[in-house]
C-alpha cells in the first residue's frame, strides 16, 4: 500500500511504499532509497521484510523534485537521469523526512523499535540518521562519500552496520581506509568489507547484482535486525 506522510517542515506530504506482515510486527524497517527513487527493487526490499515479520516502508525521498521518479540503473538514459536527480536532491531534507518516516512507522506500530536500511545513496543517509535522527539500528549498503562525515561519529548512540565493497567504483581505497580508520574502533559500529565486490551488489535485480555476496550481507543485515529491532 502507499501511505501519505507529512513532511516536517510544513512544505507538503510525500509518499511512502508500506508492506506490513502478518500477524504482530516484530517492528518496523525503513528503505531508503538509491538515486533510482522507489523503484521494483525498492518495493521488493519491503516485501521482503514484510515476509520476515516486519512492517517495512520506503518514503519517496525525490518527492520535492519530482514525486513517483522509478529508474532502471541498467538503461543508460535513466542512470543519467538518476545523476542529475542526485545532484538536486537536498540530503539535510531527505534526513528529515526519514527521521518522519521514522515517528510514521513508530506511530503505526504503536510504539517498537525502528530500524533504517539504506542503498548508495541511501547507505549514505542511513549513516546519516544514525547520527541525527533516534533510529534504533541502521544500516548501509555502499554509501557514497561517508568518510566525509566522520566528524558526526561521536553523535553514534545506537547500532550501526556498515556494508563495503572494496572495488566499489565511487568509493576510493582511500575512503574505505578512511573509514576503517575512523570507525573500527566505535563501539556502535560494524564494518564488513566485500573483496571484488563494486557498488550495487547487493540490488534486488539487474546487472549490478552479486548473489554470493549480496546473500551474505543480507543474511548479515537480517541478524542485526533481528538482534537490535526484534
Amino acid at each position: 500500500m502507499t501511505i501519505h506522510i507529512d513532511a516536517s517542515d510544513g512544505s507538503g506530504s510525500f509518499n511512502a511504499y508500506v508492506a506490513e506482515p502478518q500477524g504482530t510486527p516484530r517492528g518496523a524497517i525503513v528503505v531508503i532509497q538509491e538515486i533510482f527513487g522507489v523503484n521494483t527493487g525498492i518495493r521488493k526490499k519491503c516485501d521482503d521484510w514484510a515476509a520476515a515479520g516486519y512492517l517495512a516502508f520506503a518514503p519517496d525521498l525525490f518527492w520535492r523534485l519530482e514525486p513517483g521518479i522509478e529508474l532502471d540503473p541498467d538503461v543508460p538514459d535513466e542512470l543519467q537521469q538518476a545523476f542529475g536527480w542526485m545532484n538536486k536532491f537536498d540530503q539535510q531534507l531527505g534526513v528529515a523526512d526519514i527521521e518522519a518516516t521514522i515517528k510514521a512507522a513508530r506511530a503505526r506500530l504503536g510504539g517498537g523499535k525502528v530500524g533504517v536500511v539504506g542503498y548508495c545513496l541511501g547507505g549514505r543517509l542511513a549513516f546519516m540518521a544514525a547520527t541525527r535522527t533516534d533510529s534504533d539500528a541502521s544500516v548501509g549498503y555502499y554509501g557514497v562519500g561517508i568518510d566525509n562525515l566522520l566528524g558526526e561519529k561521536n553523535a553514534i548512540a545506537r547500532p550501526v552496520l556498515l556494508h563495503i565493497p572494496q572495488a566499489d567504483h565511487f568509493v576510493s581505497p582511500e575512503a574505505q581506509a578512511k573509514m576503517h580508520e575512523g570507525l573500527d574502533d566505535h563501539p556502535k559500529v560494524t564494518l564488513f568489507d566485500y573483496p571484488g565486490e563494486d557498488h550495487g551488489f547487493a540490488a534486488e535485480m539487474g546487472k549490478r547484482r552479486s548473489e554470493t555476496a549480496a546473500q551474505l550481507a543480507d543474511e548479515r543485515t537480517a541478524a542485526f535486525f533481528a538482534e537490535h529491532i526484534g
